[in-house]
């Protein structure tokens, strides 16, 4: 089971920077933590970052190829064998193809040549992080809980109880959790989860709300995490 995200600020993607340059880190990790959504860790060296993804999971990680202890692209593989399926965007000085492709080669998602804009790289990072997250190998953070969509589970981070959804609720959850906060109407639920079917009524929907508060919620008679909006549902991430 990969490791839990810390909670570093609820609602932000957690990023993990790797880079020896300190000065080059420590602007771009500061840079990074002045745009809304976005947190950020820092390591200078490959076997501390392997160290902080073995104990802790980020929503994507920035690598540099130039590492002072080992290859960052030796990192990149060795992340991918931990299981680690977060977007990990390479750095790198070098701007050759053969370069492109090994990093690519090694499990990167990007490759990024320095030096870059800061514009250039956020839009980047975001296309993998959104790309990642709708992905059924992602694992995204619910209030207390992991949700594999792929594994149709929800892992309490705290006790590691397991629960199980069915297809509909994960469907349901996943749908949800895309609004980011916001009120999805009971008829986008109906229409894209499940597609306006003739035997499907708004009955349908509030039966599966109320079986996920059951499965979410430590008092489902008092919602916290999925919450009932005025046309809608709302889930607190």
């Amino acid at each position: 089971m990969p490791p839990t995200r810390t909670n570093l600020s609820e609602g932000r993607w957690i990023l993990l920077l790797v880079d020896d340059d300190n000065a080059l880190r420590q602007s771009l990790a500061e840079q990074l933590r002045q745009v809304e959504g976005y947190d950020c860790r820092e390591a200078e060296t490959g076997r501390s970052a392997l160290d902080l993804t073995s104990k802790e999971r980020f929503d994507g990680v920035l690598l540099d190829v130039g590492l002072p202890d080992v290859d960052g692209r030796e990192v990149c593989r060795s992340m991918r064998r931990a299981g680690i399926s977060s977007p990990i965007i390479m750095l790198t000085a070098a701007d050759s193809d053969a370069d492109t492709i090994l990093g690519l080669e090694s499990g990167a998602d990007d490759y990024i040549v320095k030096p870059f804009r800061i514009g250039v790289l956020l839009a980047r990072l975001r296309a993998q992080l959104r790309q990642h997250e709708h992905s059924d190998g992602a694992v995204l953070i619910i209030g207390p809980y992991s949700f594999l969509p792929g594994a149709k589970l929800l892992i309490d981070r705290e006790t590691q109880r397991r629960t199980h959804l069915t297809y509909r609720e994960t469907a349901v959850l996943k749908y949800l959790y895309h609004a980011r906060g916001g009120v999805t109407p009971l008829k986008a639920l109906l229409q894209d989860v499940w597609g306006y079917n003739a035997g499907v009524t708004t009955h349908t929907v509030e039966t599966h709300i109320y079986r996920l508060r059951q499965k979410l919620e430590p008092n489902p008679s008092q919602a916290e995490i999925l919450l009932t909006a005025p046309g809608g549902y709302r889930l607190v991430i």
